[in-house]
């Protein structure tokens, strides 16, 4: 069993597509960020175990969904149905290959548009940017900072990740490449989020999140 941590604000009209996509052996985890719109209540309605998340924030979320878990190995994804949760067979298999040399892993979704607007210009430029200064500034090879993630729980939480905002993404590569963890990426399918989008679908979402990862890459030591 691998529980899958679901950061979510107001996803309602996503979830019953998200949850009901969820893999045999894979346990959703939705992580309620105070929704206003009854997102707990479809979680909870459609079997995922609802683990409340007070504090705004999507650092604050997965950092509350990967204490709430309890497999050894974790999955994290939107909960917007930008993301097919059947992808994450594929990530679980790839961390498995790239920790058989007995090295903590990272596996990243590298995220491959499918469909009109699923990833607007101005969020791909902003991650792009971002990549190219995260391998310059960590010796990795990525390409996206995408937000499917498989990994292992205790190694997580050992790497003591401290942002609790849009930073949190590119703080877990930073401190896991600074421990010396094999990170890869293997391509996802990247669909039109359902409902309004908080982040990459809007300019305003873009320029918080390059703001709050820009910060990480300041504050974190190499």
């Amino acid at each position: 069993m691998i529980d899958v941590v679901l950061p979510c604000l107001n996803e309602a009209e996503a979830l019953p597509w998200v949850l009901t996509r969820m893999p045999e052996g894979f346990r959703p985890l939705v992580v309620d960020n105070a929704s206003t719109d009854g997102s707990a209540r479809v979680a909870a309605g459609h079997g995922a175990r609802v683990v409340p998340a007070p504090d705004r924030g999507f650092g604050a979320a997965c950092h509350a969904g990967i204490l709430a878990a309890e497999t050894e190995v974790v999955c994290v994804m939107d909960a917007d149905a930008s993301l097919d949760p059947g992808e994450l067979p594929g990530l679980a298999a790839a961390l498995g290959d790239l920790e058989s040399g007995g090295t903590p892993g990272l596996v990243l979704g590298r995220r491959r548009p499918s469909g009109p607007g699923a990833w607007p210009p101005h969020a791909r430029l902003g991650n792009a940017v971002l990549a190219r200064s995260l391998n310059r500034r960590a010796g990795t090879r990525l390409h996206d900072l995408g937000p499917m993630r498989a990994a292992r729980r205790e190694g997580l939480l050992a790497l003591g990740l401290a942002d609790r905002r849009f930073g949190y993404p590119l703080e877990m590569v930073l401190r896991a490449a600074a421990a010396g963890w094999r990170i890869a990426e293997t391509d996802v399918a990247y669909l039109p989020r359902t409902g309004t989008s908080k982040v990459t679908g809007t300019l305003g979402g873009t320029v918080r999140a390059v703001r709050d990862m820009r910060r990480v890459l300041a504050e974190v030591a190499p």
